[in-house]
């Protein structure tokens, strides 16, 4: 187990990705391939290695994923576009300055007619709506430029009905508190300048009570660790400036704990394999924390910060100082 963070290995890790197009794996997470390639392209960032990925050949990847009945982006080339994969594309174009590579237009009114009446999002044209969904909806227009065609009442009016009597939020109106949800909520709501739905105080307790005595966050009571919940708890607490509520110390040796020491990578916890999702929220949550020789993370956007300030859409958040 290292005390420190293995940049080399990991951006090694995430550049052996997807390169054996042999293995099983390769083929069964083709439903998450464009999310990946947004997780390893941001963890990279916050690493400082942006460039240890081919940027055309990314740019070329996204745009092969284009389903042009839709207008919208699919998974993998060939899916059907679905609002979860079409955020990730627009953010790793916007990561790589090639949002004029796509027809804005087109994309816009894709996101647009997935809104439903009581102002949730479906994700595709099937139907299956949750507030992840929402804050997709929400997030895309915004690096569009197009956040002012969303019906920003009836979209708040939704996010507070799902609101829940801990402070917390959930998939949708009257499901359980969830630390990942509460996160698609609080972000979505500062995209918005909305934070005033939100009981402060009594989410910023609820979020503090995620971390257990290993110093690990949960999702919600009574559940194990997860270093994941190191962005999604984190990235809350940020928005809400309530970061010093965490024992930062604890959870970033907990972060290090689950790092693979020989091939690079974070797990969810110690001694699990590892993936590049857990990879980015794990060196996200560091980047929050602090952490010595990342680069500052937005926790609205979870991109670049200095990207978002660049495109003029920084709000107000608060990350631990950086360590020298």
């Amino acid at each position: 187990m290292s005390d420190t963070l293995l940049t080399d290995l990991h951006v090694k890790y995430i550049q052996n990705l997807g390169k054996n197009k042999d293995d099983l794996t390769y083929h069964m997470t083709a439903h998450l391939r464009m999310n990946a390639v947004y997780w390893g392209l941001t963890a990279l960032c916050v690493m400082k290695h942006k460039d240890a990925l081919d940027a055309e050949e990314t740019i070329e990847y996204v745009m092969s994923c284009w389903d042009d009945e839709a207008g919208g982006f699919g998974a993998h080339p060939g899916h059907d576009a679905h609002i979860l994969s079409t955020l990730s594309a627009v953010q790793v174009l916007a990561i790589h300055e090639a949002l004029a590579r796509i027809d804005v237009t087109r994309v816009v009114n894709f996101i647009l007619g997935l809104q439903h009446p009581s102002g949730v999002f479906a994700g595709d044209q099937f139907g299956e709506t949750d507030t992840r969904f929402l804050y997709c909806a929400v997030s895309a227009l915004s690096l569009l430029g197009a956040i002012d065609r969303l019906d920003r009442e009836r979209t708040v009016t939704y996010l507070a009905s799902c609101r829940n009597f801990d402070g917390g939020f959930g998939r949708v109106a009257g499901a359980e508190s969830h630390a990942a949800q509460v996160w698609v909520c609080t972000a979505a709501l500062a995209i918005l300048d909305r934070l005033d739905v939100i009981d402060v105080p009594t989410l910023g307790w609820w979020l503090a009570e995620r971390q257990l005595p290993n110093g690990g966050l949960n999702g919600r009571p009574e559940k194990l660790e997860d270093v994941c919940y190191s962005y999604w708890v984190l990235s809350s607490m940020a928005i809400l400036n309530k970061l010093t509520w965490i024992d930062s110390a604890a959870l970033t040796r907990f972060i290090l704990s689950a790092q693979d020491s020989e091939d690079g990578g974070i797990s969810d916890r110690p001694g699990d394999m590892v993936d590049v999702f857990h990879t980015l929220f794990g060196v996200a949550g560091l980047s929050l924390l602090g952490y010595p020789g990342l680069d500052d993370l937005d926790p609205v956007y979870c991109m670049p910060a200095s990207l978002i300030e660049r495109m003029g859409l920084k709000k107000g958040w608060k990350a631990l100082p950086r360590r020298l």
